[in-house]
């Protein structure tokens, strides 16, 4: 988690639906199940969200489920493009004048479903009622339906970049009204504005990008029980032994036992033609579907999930036998192996492709497939895939030789980046090389220093290499940067309950509670004017371009500052 404000501060949960395609996709919303988890943020589910919201002073305002929209640039670099509509939710339910504004966006997802960001359940409503503050979800250009155009096709995502949300965030505080009264008073030279996001829209405050991201598993092999860590680790050995030897007979074997023998691409086409770069002629696919799918489960755990969450239903698999738990050593191969394979067929791969054919499911190497063609918006695979491809990698592989790994070692980059041709064939007739060190450059990585910037990470969340809670990144905490760091799980300190039931999220969620009142103490407005001035547009979209302070050029909020 991270949290920022103009000439103030931003709060970070770092790496911190309705649909459209809902049929075509898998229950957890990926549109096939070997495509890696995105980073997203859990949503803040109300009980009532329809219901009629009471102010501090008896005022009746607004469900916190009322949608706003805002005339956006489609280009900030070149704004006689014109605008589109970007949706966001408001609420000013502990808003007093001279309040500062909170501002979020969800990032790589539909916002519908995230208006509990509005009230005290998260951090954002912490401060809110601390401060005074109106608080705002905006939903991010290219996810939902906050589309620049119809589409989503390379054409139109020229323009869905990091540069742009960020841009993004600066024009909407410098040129929004918020529906509320003084709501034309509140831009960032007349009030304070924090930023907050968990995840990705955390990352837009700092940013850090790792390609080959195999760290991502390292917090869940540290902090899973460890009977079910050791055995995980076993199977996994003995599988990517199997698979890279020439008994055929033992890798059928294994295929029969985990339910995929129907799971019939190679890597590579269908010859499984052997390289320098992949030297192994085996089921990828499979290896990818076995060894990832129940780990990427952990991403989903919180403080707050019970004994049934998925992820310790199948450590249970493993680690339970006749109603006794395994020492810490777990129970060995033969016993891991056998309940592993029975648990994955009969019980998690229905649940994982929702009784979809196993092939639609897990294979990836048919290019006419749905879900690499279907170019309509509200697809956040799609939109986040071209993030991925073109900037930020955070590609989740096997350890390197040597490290002990809780995934195969024969899934790495290449295999995941094919599919960005795949995708997106106009873009990348070869796998791409994904401009981790621009974008590093640009945003300054684990070299982040700026004012009034506060980081909140997790030890158990399986992002939190790609923070500046690194382990092998030292990133020193100041009065002006600080960082914590609790036992949470994936953005756990931006959920009020999370901080209830574990103290030391609790700690996290009080400090970010205390810098923000010292820093919106230091806050001054700016004495130089708001002067509207004319954009020049091109006749035929004239009437779509609002008024405002100059031309707007890309900013950097997070160098320059939202003022800038």
């Amino acid at each position: 988690m991270a949290i920022w404000l103009t000439k103030l501060a931003v709060l970070t949960s770092s790496l911190a639906l309705s649909s459209l395609l809902a049929a075509a996709r898998l229950p957890d919303g990926r549109m096939h199940a070997n495509m890696f988890r995105s980073p997203g943020i859990p949503r803040a589910p109300l009980e009532n969200p329809d219901a009629p919201v009471v102010s501090r002073n008896g005022t009746e305002l607004p469900p916190y489920n009322t949608v706003y929209y805002f005339d956006q640039l489609i280009d900030h670099n070149n704004p006689s493009l014109g605008t589109f509509k970007q949706r966001y939710w408001h609420t000013y339910e502990f808003y007093e004048p001279g309040g500062p504004i909170i501002l979020m966006t969800p990032g790589e997802g539909n916002a519908d479903g995230y208006s509990g960001y509005l009230t005290n359940t998260t951090i954002n409503g912490l401060i809110a009622q601390q401060q005074n503050a109106s608080t705002i979800v905006l939903e991010h250009r290219f996810y939902g339906f906050s589309n620049p155009y119809p589409d989503l096709t390379v054409k139109s995502l020229k323009v869905h970049t990091i540069q742009q949300a960020i841009d993004d965030l600066v024009y909407f505080t410098q040129n929004v009204v918020l529906p509320m009264p003084g709501g034309d008073q509140v831009t960032p030279d007349k009030a304070p504005w924090i930023l907050i996001g968990g995840s990705y829209s955390g990352a837009l405050t700092s940013w850090t990008m790792v390609n080959n991201f195999w760290e991502y598993f390292e917090p869940i092999r540290l902090h899973m029980p460890a009977n079910c860590s050791a055995d995980v680790q076993a199977v996994i050995a003995h599988v990517d032994k199997t698979f890279t030897g020439k008994n055929t007979t033992a890798i059928v074997a294994i295929k029969e036992a985990f339910g995929l023998s129907n799971v019939t691409h190679l890597d590579d086409v269908a010859g499984a033609r052997k390289s320098k770069a992949w030297p192994y002629t085996i089921d990828i696919d499979l290896k990818s579907a076995l060894v990832r799918n129940n780990l990427w489960d952990w991403q989903s755990l919180q403080p707050t999930t019970g004994p049934n969450g998925q992820f310790y239903k199948f450590c249970d698999a493993l680690e339970v036998k006749d109603g006794v738990n395994a020492p810490a050593g777990g129970w060995g191969l033969d016993h891991a192996l056998a309940a592993w394979s029975s648990y994955f067929k009969n019980t998690y791969l229905n649940r994982l492709c929702a009784g979809a054919n196993v092939e639609d499911c897990l294979g990836t190497y048919d290019p006419t497939q749905e879900y690499w063609t279907d170019t309509s918006i509200d697809n956040a695979n799609r939109s986040w895939f071209w993030i991925v491809c073109n900037e930020v990698g955070y590609l989740q592989e096997g350890a390197p030789p040597h490290h002990p790994t809780l995934v195969t070692r024969l899934v790495q980059p290449a295999y995941d980046l094919r599919q960005c041709q795949f995708m997106f064939p106009e873009a990348f007739p070869q796998p791409p090389k994904t401009a981790i060190k621009k974008t590093n450059k640009n945003y300054k990585g684990w070299n982040v220093r700026l004012n009034r910037l506060f980081f909140a990470n997790g030890q158990r969340d399986p992002w939190k290499d790609a923070t500046v809670s690194a382990t092998r990144h030292t990133v020193q905490s100041t009065d002006q940067q600080p960082i914590y760091i609790g036992e949470g799980f994936h953005c756990s300190d931006l959920k009020t309950a999370s901080g209830k039931v574990d103290p030391s999220i609790n700690a996290v969620q009080a400090a970010a509670l205390r810098y923000f009142r010292t820093w919106l103490s230091q806050w001054k407005p700016n004495p130089k004017p708001h002067t509207p001035n004319t954009i020049k547009v091109s006749p035929a979209i004239s009437g779509k371009v609002a008024v405002y302070n100059g031309t707007p050029k890309p900013i950097n909020a997070f160098s320059k500052g939202l003022d800038a």
